[in-house]
């Protein structure tokens, strides 16, 4: 893929993806899609690259256990809005290494720095069939309440950072893997190709993936998301029908 026009002497990034397209089926079990490109720079500087892949946003609902009357329950639940439902952050050496906190920060480079909106207003609400969720600014208990996402995430496979994930493979050429879980959610994922020159990004590329649901799983997927009552009378009528299937070989038996 050739390099788009820079100024003289400007370096430039270029990055492509093997596939553009993850088609999810019912035995998906996870994708594995490799980023590769190259850095043209005729002065040769020392360069770093890191890729920050962000899957469609996917609300997250957190409680935690709090004690009433020498009870332990589940405190009301707090909903985050902003959460990416994916993350990646890959580069060619660990990224305090490539650049400062502050830097690192503004571009959401790292699990560390990903932008997680903390409820912005307080009222309550339903959702997800659950009463009385609280939406509400959580003031400095935000911080807990954010690794408490970020964990719930990293142990579903659904957020990672490697400081190794981006191999130069020969002068200027390089690659990185981006693997997605069998619980990757379906949509646009938006990689970002960084090139960082002493401490400071230089040159960027912006790269589309998308994951969609195919076949009959891609129009329950629909259906249940367009017309949501049909699909869950549907859905009860099977569930009947099978109920009463098994309670008559039963019978017989």
């Amino acid at each position: 893929m050739p390099p788009a026009p820079a100024a003289q002497g400007a370096p430039v990034i270029s990055a492509a993806l093997t596939d553009t397209t993850v088609q999810v089926k019912s035995d998906f079990r996870g994708a594995r899609i490799v980023l590769y490109g190259a850095v043209f720079d005729a002065a040769a500087r020392p360069s770093d690259v890191v890729v920050l892949v962000r899957g469609p946003e996917q609300p997250v609902r957190l409680t935690r256990k709090q004690k009433v009357a020498g009870l332990w329950l589940n405190s009301r639940p707090v909903v985050f809005r902003g959460a990416p439902g994916f993350y990646r952050a890959a580069s060619n050496r660990p990224l305090g290494d490539i650049a400062t906190f502050g830097t690192l920060r503004r571009l959401g480079a790292g699990v560390d720095h990903l932008p997680i909106n903390a409820p912005a207003e307080q009222h309550i609400e339903t959702r997800y069939g659950v009463r009385d969720v609280v939406v509400s600014s959580l003031g400095p208990d935000y911080y807990d309440w954010r690794r408490a996402v970020v964990r719930l995430r990293e142990k579903s496979g659904l957020y990672h950072e490697d400081g190794r994930g981006v191999r130069f493979v020969d002068r200027g050429l390089f690659r990185a893997e981006i693997a997605l879980p069998t619980g990757a959610p379906t949509g646009v994922y938006r990689a970002e190709i960084l090139l960082f020159q002493n401490g400071k990004p230089v040159a960027s590329r912006v790269r589309t993936l998308t994951v969609e649901k195919v076949g009959i799983e891609r129009a329950l997927y629909v259906w249940a998301h367009d017309r949501p009552w049909s699909y869950g009378l549907a859905a009860m009528a099977f569930a009947l029908a099978a109920g009463w299937a098994a309670s008559a070989a039963f019978r017989r038996d």
